[in-house]
């Protein structure tokens, strides 16, 4: 018997079976793909492909002369240490404020956490650099708090507070503190009540249903919430610069001084380059830190 030239083989039946249920498997994901195919296109754009040229820019010479003078140079390396640090600072003060504020949120009934929620987005319809200017004139020598503090007689010298690392720390934090409480509030909502309430009932004190159940259950929220604010804190520019007169250095600063002032598009890329590459190593840290093997005991 003669099999005819149309007829399909057992092995063809099977890839076919096999390339259907793959295109099953996969086929959301390229509907998602093809949805976000313009926002892709809007980065590759607007954002990869300069960053791409700004990094090309910084390649001079076989020695690598920009980068070699970014990582050897005792005042850059001071300034990317103060960065970092900065916004080390900055994510921990957002974490300490934003925790007890996103735990209220979740537990208060309807509507208070929506009205809560409304307050934290406040800031967001204020222009950043009119709220530093507003800081400006908070944290003053002659400033409302130094003259209220004053008139109390709580002190007998104005406080130090603009045109220092202080005055940059709280203007910093006063803007990226509701990127702390949403991540938060977004896992709290989530967790089930009863879990606390079980291990009241099993005699656990308030420390260790707080140290034991509720904070191992928050961490992806402190996770996204201290990356958040630690890349955001990296990349400030007008904050540091108004409040902190001059007298505090960031490499946002650096950045633009070396493309605006001394136009040299090579060593600002190679200071962008060494900051990405600290931010990613201190992310894989952190995440390290907070998801790897630890144990809450």
């Amino acid at each position: 018997m003669v099999m005819s030239a149309s007829a399909t083989t057992p092995n063809e039946l099977r890839a076919g079976a096999l390339r259907r249920r793959w295109w099953r498997r996969h086929r959301d994901g390229f509907g998602s793909l093809a949805a976000a195919g313009p926002a892709l296109l809007f980065l590759l754009v607007l954002y990869l492909i300069p960053m791409a040229m700004l990094l090309a820019q910084s390649f001079e010479g076989a020695s690598l002369p920009h980068y070699q003078k970014a990582l050897t140079d005792d005042l850059y390396l001071r300034v990317l240490f103060d960065t970092l640090l900065i916004a080390a600072c900055v994510s921990l003060l957002c974490l300490v404020l934003a925790y007890p504020v996103a735990y209220a949120l979740s537990i208060l009934p309807s509507p208070w956490p929506a009205v809560g929620i409304a307050f934290i987005l406040l800031p967001f319809w204020t222009s950043v650099l009119v709220r530093t200017y507003g800081w400006m004139v908070l944290l003053g020598r002659n400033g409302l708090i130094n003259r209220m503090l004053s008139d109390l007689g709580v002190i007998e010298t104005p406080l130090p507070l603009l045109n220092n690392m202080t005055g940059v720390l709280i203007g910093m934090t006063h803007v990226l503190l509701p990127y702390m409480v949403f991540p938060l509030y977004a896992v709290m909502r989530r967790m089930d009540p009863n879990l606390a309430q079980a291990a009241r009932g099993l005699g656990a004190s308030g420390w260790d249903v707080f140290r034991r159940i509720y904070l191992p259950l928050t961490l992806p929220g402190v996770l996204a919430g201290m990356t958040l604010v630690f890349v955001l804190s990296i990349g400030f520019f007008i904050t540091p610069a108004l409040l902190g007169g001059g007298k505090v250095h960031m490499m946002a600063v650096l950045i633009e001084q070396q493309v605006r002032m001394f136009l040299n598009w090579g060593f600002a890329g190679a200071l962008s380059a060494v900051l990405l590459g600290a931010t990613l190593l201190v992310y894989i840290v952190l995440r390290r830190l907070l998801r790897g093997n630890m144990q809450w005991s």
